[in-house]
């Protein structure tokens, strides 16, 4: 069945996983998303079941006001969602958002185990194909903070300059990415199997303590005044802070940088890493030149985005010289070769903008820049 035609039938719809399921079904093109939360009525869910292809069952409740709710939300619920996809002769796949609580004897986790299973014998009764998911904390974007999620609480408490209340740093998560569960999740549209329970893992899991996951994000928030960019290489590292930006207050979306001005024009820094080095945008007037400096091991490369100039390098020993005109026209980027000598002249009859990448972050200690007119 094309992804266009299968109804999908998920609840929960207005949760966070289910925000997110439903734009990345859209994305992939599966249309026909028969939506359900508290304000579907039973009739309107009786339509849903008797219509559906699959189901994505992703409601219940994980925070109530009281112990009896865990039972209201997980296992009645799922009973009654069960009871009516019985009417459907295609006997629709399940795909059921579980909790590693399942594991566990607390309240929460006994009624995730129940509403398992009352779906194992949906399974059974109806030769349908259930899939279970025992998920562990899951964070990402539109996950609501001060509710179940330590990653969205930490993200939005830092992001808003709150004070983040840690009991104790050396507890131990398992944290999952929302983009990882849905592309497991949505995987099994496509899936081969004809019946049967079968419990499926998230591959991608990351683990940690509480107060390293504090440690991590804090880091963020700083990130806009050091100018430095997180380590991208890590995977979890990235994912986070993906995370963290989402709980931006609207009003901090942009930040001010430090412009460094003279009369020769301005130095301005734009981002950091000490993996991937340094970038900076130089505005130079009419005229003038810049540089004459060159390095043993720091490699650099400018790109002029507005203007025109003329980049002009010396071999340190042979005294070889080497010109390169360039402009906004050409958009062309200029490898700086350690052992030249080099500098940036405005040719132009306005301001050159010229965007500059090193390849380290500029260390006091030891600059590898020595100046030397070209």
């Amino acid at each position: 069945m094309k992804g266009s035609d299968m109804q999908i039938l998920i609840t929960g719809s207005d949760g966070f996983i289910g925000r997110n399921l439903i734009v990345e079904l859209q994305n992939k093109g599966f249309k026909r998303l028969l939506l359900c939360n508290r304000e579907t009525t039973l009739e309107r869910l009786k339509d849903y079941t008797d219509e559906c292809d699959v189901v994505f069952h992703l409601a219940g409740i994980n925070r109530p006001k009281e112990e009896e709710e865990y039972h209201r939300g997980n296992v009645e619920f799922t009973r009654i969602l069960v009871d009516l996809l019985k009417d459907n002769p295609k006997s629709p796949m399940v795909l059921f958002s579980s909790s590693v609580q399942a594991g566990k004897d607390n309240a929460y986790g006994k009624s995730k185990r129940q509403a398992e299973q009352i779906l194992k014998e949906y399974a059974h009764e109806r030769s349908a194909l259930v899939i279970i998911y025992r998920l562990p904390n899951v964070f990402g974007k539109w996950c609501k903070p001060n509710y179940n999620s330590v990653v969205s609480t930490f993200c939005y408490q830092i992001a808003h300059n709150e004070d983040i209340r840690i009991d104790r740093k050396e507890a131990r998560i398992t944290l999952a990415y929302i983009d990882d569960i849905l592309r497991a999740i949505i995987g099994q549209l496509v899936s081969s199997r004809a019946s049967g329970v079968v419990y499926q893992e998230i591959p991608e899991l990351y683990h940690l303590t509480v107060g390293e996951l504090a440690d991590i994000i804090k880091k963020f928030k700083d990130f806009r005044y050091n100018l430095e960019i997180p380590n991208l290489s890590n995977i979890l590292e990235k994912k986070l802070y993906a995370t963290y930006l989402s709980y931006l207050p609207e009003n901090e979306f942009k930040y001010p940088l430090k412009m460094n001005l003279d009369q020769r024009g301005s130095f301005t820094e734009f981002l950091r890493s000490k993996e991937k080095g340094q970038i900076s945008i130089n505005v130079t007037k009419p005229g003038i030149t810049k540089g004459n400096h060159w390095h043993h091991t720091k490699v650099e490369k400018f790109l002029v985005v507005k203007g025109k100039a003329l980049i002009r390098l010396r071999h340190m020993i042979t005294g070889k010289m080497i010109e390169c005109s360039v402009s906004e026209a050409d958009f062309e980027v200029v490898d700086i070769p350690v052992g030249y000598t080099h500098n940036i002249t405005n040719v132009g009859q306005e301001d050159l903008v010229t965007v500059m990448w090193t390849n380290e972050m500029f260390d006091s200690e030891n600059p590898d820049t020595y100046y030397e007119d070209v």
